[in-house]
């Protein structure tokens, strides 16, 4: 998956593609994770009070919450189950908050990661409504009015370090490193599933020909995305901006040459 973006980075600066791969079979839902990116990134604290939902408590990601863990409860058969997975910004390879961020203050990395500078940020808010997913957020309480998600932890990785909620992780639900090798090791534990009965099991986000071309963050679920609380078939805003533009110029092109010919055809 090559990330809009990624291969205008000179040769000697380009490196190999990086992500996330979350394996929810093995969540153990102890949210480590979002305790770790909370730390690491000085995120203000939220989630003190109970959903009444669930043992969820921060509900989903926003400017204060990077990494949410939802807990699903479910009946089957005579018994109950709990599903958990925790979500995280996807990274998108074709990236409608870059697309529409006037500022440039959305960027994407020499790691193909996407970041928000928050000292380039406006707070317009046109990257919440571009994001399919419903990642990012302005931080309005004791914050600075700009739009937040995650970076995939980009200074961790500049000093060689993994992110740090796949540093946290005891059950290594979430494993970090580069993008192709996540991809095959995610495809040989769905088959691993399935031979053991877990029918179920699929991969969230890991198609290239998707409505995102693909995320740079993807997932193992063991249900339909839905019961998780993500879109089926997310879908890019800005997918067909290029045909788009192109049918306009197409017509803008027509009706110029239209009136032209009517001015020459008036002046015989």
């Amino acid at each position: 998956m090559i990330a809009d973006g990624h291969t205008t980075y000179p040769p000697q600066e380009r490196e190999r593609r990086v992500g996330f791969f979350t394996d929810t079979s093995v969540c153990i839902g102890c949210k480590a994770c979002e305790v770790a990116c909370k730390e690491w990134n000085l995120l203000p604290e939220d989630g003190l009070v109970w959903t009444g939902h669930s043992y969820d408590n921060t509900g989903g990601l926003d400017a204060n919450t990077w990494r949410h863990v939802a807990f699903v409860e479910q009946r089957v058969g005579d018994g109950m189950r709990w599903l958990m997975s925790s979500d995280v910004c996807k990274h998108c390879t074709q990236a409608g908050c870059l697309d529409v961020c006037p500022t440039g203050a959305i960027f994407r990395t020499e790691l193909g990661t996407v970041v928000i500078q928050d000292d380039v940020c406006n707070g317009c808010g046109y990257c919440v409504t571009a994001c399919p997913f419903g990642v990012i957020g302005k931080r309005e309480i004791a914050g600075d009015g700009g739009m937040h998600k995650c970076t995939l932890c980009y200074d961790r990785l500049q000093d060689g370090l993994e992110p740090a909620c796949a540093k946290a992780c005891p059950t290594e639900s979430i494993q970090y490193g580069p993008l192709d090798e996540l991809l095959e090791r995610a495809r040989g534990r769905v088959d691993e599933l399935h031979e053991a009965g877990v029918e179920d099991a699929r991969l969230y986000l890991a198609d290239e020909d998707d409505g995102i071309g693909g995320a740079g963050a993807f997932f193992l679920l063991l249900d339909e995305p839905e019961v998780y609380g993500l879109p089926p078939d997310p879908v890019v805003p800005t997918r067909d901006l290029g045909e788009i533009w192109g049918a306009a110029f197409a017509a803008g092109a027509a009706l110029v040459a239209g009136v032209a010919l009517s001015f020459l055809g008036g002046s015989r």
